[in-house]
């Protein structure tokens, strides 16, 4: 018997690359999941032409709008609600959230962060990893918890980092990581295989290391 249709929320603000690989996956017919709704914090985002095109519901909650982190949050609560969503994907949306918006969609959130955590948390990781003169860098994609880009690793991908790199150069071969593995995740998630259990990422029944599965 196979699995429901996973109904995935995504979450972008600016312009929704991995949401258009994810879009991608699921019209090839290799990823068993719809997306129900796209919400994006700024209305000038590409991400939301994306979605239209491709028949999906989209909206901004524009976070400037709203006079505090707790009501934004609320506000978009009751949207992902009002999508169905079985699982909430960040996929570049560039806003901290509450403790309490996260605990609530606790086991069901994940997000792609471009550094090897727990490596270069926050913003600037490229240039972060060209500074520190480190030879390789890379992509995360983990469970969201209450602290910033420290909840548990599912999946890492690794690059090179070359001594002429920018951080444009970086990026781009960062994203063509992460255009891979994101979709990669979401399939375990909509065949049930993966979950947060115990505060770990846990795939087919089995606890995967801090670095996450296989990390490549």
């Amino acid at each position: 018997m196979s699995n429901p249709v996973t109904k995935l929320c995504v979450l972008i603000s600016g312009n929704g690359s991995n949401l258009q690989a994810i879009i991608d996956e699921i019209k090839a017919n290799r990823l068993n999941a719809e997306i129900t709704g796209v919400v994006s914090n700024r209305p000038n985002a590409y991400g939301l032409e994306r979605a239209k095109e491709a028949g999906i519901d989209a909206v901004c909650i524009d976070h400037t709008q709203y006079e505090d982190r707790n009501d934004y949050d609320s506000a978009l609560k009751a949207q992902i609600d009002a999508f169905g969503a079985d699982c909430v994907v960040l996929a570049g949306f560039m806003r901290i959230l509450t403790p309490e918006f996260v605990n609530y969609f606790s086991g069901k959130l994940v997000n792609i962060h471009p550094s090897l955590l727990p490596k270069y948390k926050g913003l600037n990781t490229h240039q972060r990893a060209i500074d520190n003169g480190d030879s390789e860098h890379g992509v995360s994609v983990h469970f969201v918890t209450p602290e910033l880009d420290g909840g548990p690793v599912i999946i890492q991908s690794r690059v090179p980092v070359f001594e002429d790199d920018t951080a444009s150069d970086l990026a781009e071969r960062v994203q063509e990581q992460e255009r891979r593995i994101y979709p990669l995740v979401l399939s375990w998630y909509s065949e049930g295989r993966l979950m947060m259990r115990n505060n770990k990422a846990v795939l087919d029944d089995q606890e995967l290391p801090e670095s996450g599965y296989a990390s490549e």
